[in-house]
This record gives C-alpha cells, structure tokens and sequence, in this order.
C-alpha cells in the first residue's frame, strides 16, 4: 500500500511587534486595552518609528504603559498627558510623541489640557480608550457613561437630570481649527479592529506630515467593572455603546483624504 506524504511548510502568521515589549500585562481578562496596545505597537513598527518615538502615559488602567512599548516614554501627572507630550514634542520636533488615555484622564481631569493641545494645533497623536467607566479605581460613573448605566456611584442608573448627558470627546476636538484629524473607532470584532488599526497608522502620518493634533477615539469594553463576560462586553459595547457613540470620522485634513475610511 502506497504511502502518502504531505510537505508541510509552516508560516508565520502571528508575532509580537519589535515595538511592544515582551511582557505580560496587568489589564484584567477581557479588556481590549491589551488589543490597542497591540494596535499601536504594529504601526509603530510598521512605519519604521519605533525608534523615534516618545510615549507619554497617562494615570488610570493604562497607568503602566510604559512598560508595555518598547519605545521612551515618560509617565504624565493625572490628566496632563497632553500638556507634556506639549513639551515634549516642542522640544523634539523630529520625534514622534503620542499619548495613551483612558476616559477619566482625557475626558474629566485632563479635558482642559486635551482641549488646549488640540487648540493650538500641537503635532501629537493620541490614543484615546473610552471604556464609559472609571476602572482603575473600582468602576465609578465617568464623563463618557451611558444614561441609565449602572456604576458604583450610579447605583441606579446615570440620571442625566443630574449628571448631564455623556461627552462625545471625537465630535467636539473634531470641530477645532487645530485638529487634522479625529475619528472614533471600535474593537468589538475583527472587522472593527482591522478598521482602528487603519485610524491609528492615519493619526501618526498626520503627525508625521506635521498637519497638527490628531487623536483616535477607541470604543473598548471593561467586563470587570461592567459585570460581565469578556463575550458578554463585546456585545455591550456593539448594542450600546456603538449607537450612543457613532463611529466614523469627525475631521480628516485634507492631505489624509486618500486613507479615509469611515470605519462604520
């Protein structure tokens, strides 16, 4: 009986970045900080500027990112990312300097810094993970909650009688002169991830041309403080947080219109 053989060649089909350092994370089960990071890392490399570049890090879940990227970094006091990476940038105009920002960094204590940055056009990127939930400090109600979603300090539900409605971060820095380029994104699926990842590459050439502030708005789940499985937050941030925070492109510069890609 005639034998049957079969070449076998093996491909590579998955590996870590240059840009991403080998280590585990702290970020819990489920959470999708560890699939930006992983987004950003490939663009870095991708791009050739993960020798040129400076991340500055924020205060919250992604408080040690700065170990996470094998890049120079440097940690940012809560809330002032932005006016560091400022700094930083103004002082090193030939390096590639992006910040990594939860919702209670960027969106609450840091809005003014954020605003200002975008404001004066400063040249930096940033990567902004909205979670609709404080999560580093035991999942209170932040700026980006839903109405009616439940926190340890919304017990009941947000009551927007009382709080407000939720703060669409990408529209709003999307209408400053100062801004080249404002999108929110998604990472609930594989379609959607391919789609952020094409945002993040976006908003680092936009740095790269030197067209001003660019930022990427990312929808991300947190099955921890939400009480639920990591599948069960993937459906939540699809049915809820998608409609209450529309995806797509909020100010694209007119030299990046050839990469737009509206990412629905």
């Amino acid at each position: 009986m005639a034998t049957l053989t079969a070449d076998i060649t093996e491909k590579l089909v998955y590996q870590r970045p240059d840009a991403l350092a080998d280590l585990y994370t702290h970020y819990c089960p489920g959470c999708t900080h560890g699939t930006a990071h992983r987004l950003v890392a490939e663009v870095l490399s991708e791009l050739g500027m993960q020798e040129d570049a400076v991340l500055v890090a924020s205060v919250g879940c992604s408080v040690f990112s700065y170990k996470y990227f094998d890049v120079d970094a440097a940690e940012a006091a809560h809330g002032r990312a932005c006016a560091m990476a400022t700094g930083v940038k103004r002082v090193n105009p030939d390096k590639i300097v992006f910040t990594y920002q939860g919702d209670g960094d960027l969106a609450s204590i840091g809005l003014a810094e954020t605003m200002h940055a975008a404001i004066r056009g400063e040249n930096i990127t940033v990567i902004f993970l909205n979670n609709a939930i404080y999560g580093m400090t035991g999942g209170q109600m932040a700026p980006t909650t839903l109405p009616g979603q439940h926190t340890t300090s919304s017990p009941f539900g947000r009551d927007i009688k009382l709080t407000g409605n939720p703060i669409h971060i990408a529209e709003i820095l999307g209408s400053i002169p100062g801004t080249a380029y404002s999108v929110r994104r998604s990472m609930h699926d594989a379609r959607h991830v391919i789609q952020a990842k094409k945002a993040i590459q976006t908003a680092f050439e936009a740095q790269q041309k030197g067209l001003g502030f660019s930022v990427v708005e990312l929808l991300s789940s947190c099955p921890t403080n939400w009480k639920m499985t990591p599948n069960e937050a993937l459906s939540w941030v699809r049915d809820n947080m998608v409609p209450t925070y529309p995806l797509g492109d909020y100010k694209v510069h007119e030299e990046l219109q050839s990469k737009r890609g509206r990412g629905r």
